[in-house]
């Protein structure tokens, strides 16, 4: 919004109210999810054009005081769900945003049924994925796994935090939590859920280059541009139905990002993640 701080927005963000599930499927659920939850192609078509996510508007899982979409928000904090600017299905040609429900919050404060023996909760998601943001179909694994990382969010599970530094940690650790779903997925033959995780990754890498921003860190940004190419080169084998392939060159990637990291951590007081040089900019 006008007058916000822009430096602040960028370096920090609400706590994650996450808590993992103990049953192993259930947690595979969940991180295919959150995966999805942070990538803009899940939603598709002008969303993804325009780089909004899931976590856009729910940042981190939470709410977000300082969303302002031209043409969608009224006050900050604020969209309108059935603005035609996103959905050829809900337009109604009526300006009437609403403030932006914290996922993090008391279930009873939600409108929608998280009960896992209702479907409310995933048909909910399924409209506004496809209905909504004119999204593909997503896979029924994906679709699934929003609903379970939306029921793992818990109150309880961020209560002692007030916020969380975004940096290249966080990103990394992002990266390499879709890519790990990606090989789950890639064992289980899942094409559809593998290769969202793998985009997914790819968006998690794509944010970190535009933090390795101008000349002094160019060779940071070709290391990073490697990293995505290696990624790509995976999708396209589980789009050509190498699972094995692609799961061996997913985890070699894994290991890989351990170094990347290291040395991208050398010179990360350069980049974008730190407030002071986005003030300078």
């Amino acid at each position: 919004a006008p007058g916000a701080d822009a430096a602040r927005i960028l370096t920090r963000q609400p706590p994650e109210c996450f808590r993992r599930p103990t049953d192993p499927e259930r947690a595979y659920s969940a991180e295919l999810g959150r995966a999805a939850f942070r990538t803009p192609l899940l939603l598709g078509g002008q969303a993804a054009r325009a780089g909004v996510a899931c976590e856009t508007c729910h940042r981190n899982g939470r709410t977000n005081p300082d969303f302002d979409f031209p043409g969608l928000s009224g006050a900050p904090g604020t969209a309108d769900v059935t603005s035609s600017l996103f959905s050829s299905h809900r337009g109604d040609g009526v300006d009437n945003p609403k403030p932006i429900p914290d996922l993090g919050g008391p279930k009873s404060a939600l409108k929608i049924d998280q009960d896992p023996a209702s479907p409310a909760l995933e048909t909910f998601i399924h409209g506004l994925v496809t209905q909504e943001f004119d999204g593909a179909e997503p896979p029924p694994a994906v679709l699934k796994g929003l609903a379970d990382y939306v029921r793992s969010m818990d109150p309880a599970a961020c209560a002692e935090k007030r916020e969380e530094y975004v940096g290249l940690a966080m990103q990394m650790a992002d990266s390499q939590r879709a890519v790990s779903a990606a090989v789950q997925a890639l064992d289980r033959q899942d094409q559809g859920a593998a290769v969202l995780m793998i985009l997914a990754a790819r968006s998690e890498v794509g944010l970190m280059a535009e933090r390795y921003a101008g000349r002094r860190l160019a060779q940071e940004r070709r290391w990073i541009q490697l990293a995505d190419l290696k990624l790509s080169r995976a999708a396209g084998m589980a789009r050509a139905r190498d699972f094995a392939v692609a799961a061996k060159s997913l985890r070699a990637w894994r290991f890989d990002s351990l170094n990347l990291e290291r040395r991208l951590r050398t010179h990360e007081r350069f980049s974008l993640y730190q407030a002071a040089n986005l003030a300078v900019r």
